[in-house]
């Protein structure tokens, strides 16, 4: 009985190591919450993202992401990339364009009237990107591939 328990103890453990590095390294769920990236993902949609592509360092304009908020790091923020190292864009308030720095991508949310985003707190760090967004897999009636 006793060796019975040990074995099922051993079992949820190796199962949870292995949930723990699915998620770390490989993909997990979100769930979005904002109007910052409306029409394409709205509140309380479900997301299916990917961490490899930010490990590989294979982010690419146009990607739908999910990074750490500059402003406020318990914070995760869910933008699209809008522009990579070396790209210009229009400066925030100013009619000077801005090269994106070695380093750091410009996000910007669809609803660019409704998002604080790169145009608030300048362009952001690679390190910050956590994964990538391929799929809105909730609700049901509006799955898509968002790659």
């Amino acid at each position: 009985m006793w060796r019975r328990a040990v074995s099922g103890s051993w079992l949820t453990l190796k199962c949870g190591c292995v949930a723990h590095c699915i998620f770390q390294f490989i993909g997990d769920f979100v769930v979005c919450a904002g109007p910052s990236m409306e029409p394409t993902l709205q509140s309380n949609n479900v997301l299916l993202t990917e961490h490899i592509s930010p490990i590989l360092n294979k982010i690419q304009r146009g990607d739908i992401i999910i990074a750490k908020n500059p402003s406020n790091p318990m914070q995760n923020i869910c933008k699209r990339v809008v522009a990579l190292p070396g790209d210009t864009v229009k400066g925030p308030f100013s009619i000077r364009n801005q090269i994106v720095p070695k380093g750091h991508v410009w996000l910007e949310g669809d609803n660019s009237s409704n998002s604080a985003d790169s145009r608030v707190y300048g362009p952001v760090p690679i390190g910050l990107i956590r994964s990538r967004a391929v799929l809105r897999i909730w609700p049901l009636d509006c799955i898509r591939l968002l790659v």
